[in-house]
Order: structure tokens, then sequence, then C-alpha cells
């Protein structure tokens, strides 16, 4: 009888763990000329992608047709050309953003909104120097149409990562929580696979990253991609230009612990979904504040960058092997192979995340 019952707990076991990795699947497999970074669904099921700059690829930003195939979007040409595009969203109203980083001598960097509906330029935004400095990386963003703001993670040195508000109505650009402990990297090595991740040799120290805002748009949710918490903001509070720098930042709460990542989006039940470089996978942190891994997987689930709430069709995440490419270890050969995976979600997963 013992042994019937370990055998039928073992069957259990395994069907149930079968179930649960059937629930992540392949969206679409990519290669060097598609190396995903982020990714964004439009209201009508429209997916767009932003490749990412560390494997060069020929073209910064991606419509994913339905028959597998891509093509550059949008189709204008921009001057300067599009150079390093990371952020990307939908909003809920069809409006996509990304943001461009241009390097050089005349640094500068552009949120760019394109109307997916009317396919036109909708609006477009210069962020520059004294807002940015010497070492700046316009990461990624969440977008808030409730408060005509959005609020951009800008990837600077190990002393002065900060975010970035920038106004929709007025183009005003403000830096805050510049250089403070929620935006900054921790002291801490991140380990993939047994190898500590480098760049230019030394080990990696990553400032904010990750961000995403609640469904009703009063929370912001941040983390230093080198850190082991998630932070997060009243909207209210981001938006309070009559905030001083400490007042600012004594609105910040520690929310939870977290494994470091890339990618982060939320549910309408404020299930928040992290990208877990060191595990291979993909977690979640529960209203209870807790975390979990929701899906494992050391092929499929090779640093996972960025996530796209999707509505009925769940979630999409990108996966891209960063840790291999050329600005980190670099190591040979350069990976060739990424993931756009889906999954289900614990909530009712909303566009625009």
């Amino acid at each position: 009888m013992i042994k019937y019952t370990l055998t039928f707990i073992v069957f259990i076991a395994f069907h149930f763990n079968a179930i649960a990795k059937e629930e992540l699947t392949v969206f679409r497999e990519l290669n060097s000329d598609t190396p995903p970074a982020n990714i964004a669904v439009s209201n009508s099921g429209r997916i767009f992608m932003s490749t990412h700059l560390a494997y060069s690829p020929p073209h910064k930003v991606v419509e994913v047709l339905p028959d597998g195939t891509f093509t550059p979007y949008p189709k204008e040409d921009f001057f300067p050309p599009l150079n390093g595009v990371l952020g990307a969203i939908v909003d809920k109203h069809d409006i996509f953003w990304f943001i461009d980083t241009i390097w050089g001598k005349d640094g500068m960097g552009r949120v760019i909104g394109w109307d997916t509906k009317k396919e036109e330029l909708y609006k477009i935004f210069y962020i520059a120097r004294p807002i940015v400095n010497d070492a700046y990386i316009l990461n990624d963003m969440a977008v808030d149409r409730d408060n005509e703001a959005i609020y951009i993670t800008e990837t600077a040195d190990a002393k002065t990562s900060a975010l970035l508000v920038l106004d929709l109505k007025t183009g005003l650009v403000r830096r805050v929580l510049d250089g403070s402990f929620a935006t900054i990297p921790e002291n801490k090595a991140l380990v993939i696979d047994g190898t500590t991740v480098k760049m230019q040799g030394k080990e990696a120290r990553v400032g904010v990253n990750p961000i995403t805002i609640d469904v009703n748009n009063e929370w912001v949710y941040f983390a230093p991609m080198s850190g082991e918490s998630l932070y997060r903001i009243k909207t209210s509070a981001l938006n309070n230009k009559e905030l001083t720098p400490k007042q600012l930042l004594s609105h910040v709460e520690n929310y939870a612990p977290r494994p470091m990542g890339d990618g982060i989006t939320i549910d309408a039940d404020n299930n928040i979904y992290v990208s877990d470089l060191s595990n291979n996978a993909i977690g979640v942190i529960t209203p209870d504040r807790k975390y979990k891994i929701l899906h494992q997987d050391k092929g499929l689930l090779s640093w996972v960058e960025g996530f796209s709430t999707a509505g009925k069709a769940g979630i999409y995440a990108t996966t891209n092997q960063l840790h291999k490419s050329p600005a980190f270890n670099n190591v040979k050969p350069t990976p060739n192979k990424f993931y756009i995976v889906n999954f289900k979600a614990l909530g009712e997963a909303t566009i625009g995340r």
C-alpha cells in the first residue's frame, strides 16, 4: 500500500509539473537579426518589439506579424536614425511609445510616440544634458495616461542612476531620486549558470532598470537590476514638483524582496512578474509581498529581458542570453537563438504594461 501511494504521489507531481510547463509556450523563436529587447502589445493584438543593441541588429524596432515574420516599424525614417531602442509600450490609446538612446559627443535621448491606428507620429520628446550625464542609458518606462506622464529608468553609473519624469503635456523632464538607495546598484554580484556576469571585464553593477505601474496608475514599481529589493512610490509624489529631493525620497517604500532581474510587469490583481536571471526563471511577487518562481527553464528563459501584458493572451516575455553578449561576458560563439514566450497571468492581464 505504501509503495502504491508513493507511486501515485510521484505520478500526480509529475502530471502537475507537466501541466505547469505546458503553460509556458514558445510564441516565436528568434535569431541575431531580431535579438529581442522589450515587447509591447496593442488593444487590437498587434505586437511590437525593440531589438537589443548589444547584438547590433539591422532594425531597431519591428512589428511581429501573425505569419511569424518581422517587419521594420514604423515605416518612416527618423533623423538622426534610431540608435539604441530599449523601452517599448503601447498605451491604452494605442500609442506606441519607445525610447531611443543616442550616445556620442552630443548625447541625446528621445521618447517617441507613434499612433498605431493612424500610422503617424504622435509626439516626440528630446532628453539631453543636464538631465542626463556622460554615462547614461534611457532604459525602460511606465506610461501613465491618467496623469499624462512617463516614468523612465535612467541607468547611469553606480552613483547617479535615477528616474526621469516626463510631462506629456509640456515636455518638461525632471530627474528625481538621483543616486538614491532605490536607484543605484547594490554591491552584489550577478551569477548565472555559475559564472559572474561582467561588463568591460569588471563585475556588473547595474542601476535602476525594471519599472512598471499598477492598473490604477497609483503606484510605480522599480528596482536596480543589481539589487534584491523592489521599491515603489505613488504617482502623486512623483508628479509633485513642490517636493524637495529629501521629501520625495521619504515617499519611496521598500515593497518586497526580489531576485536580480531585468524586466517587470503587473496584472490587475497586483501580481508583479519579474525576471529571475540567476535561476533562468520568471517569478512573481504576490500581493502578500512574497516571491515564488512561476516558470524555470535554462534553455528558454536564459536572461528574461522584457514583459508585456496582452489581455486574454496573457503575458509575453522576451529572452536574449544577454549575459553572453558582447556587452557583457562576450561568450564565444555569440548566441543566435532567442525567444518570445507566452504564459497565463494569475490575474487579469490588461493592456499597457
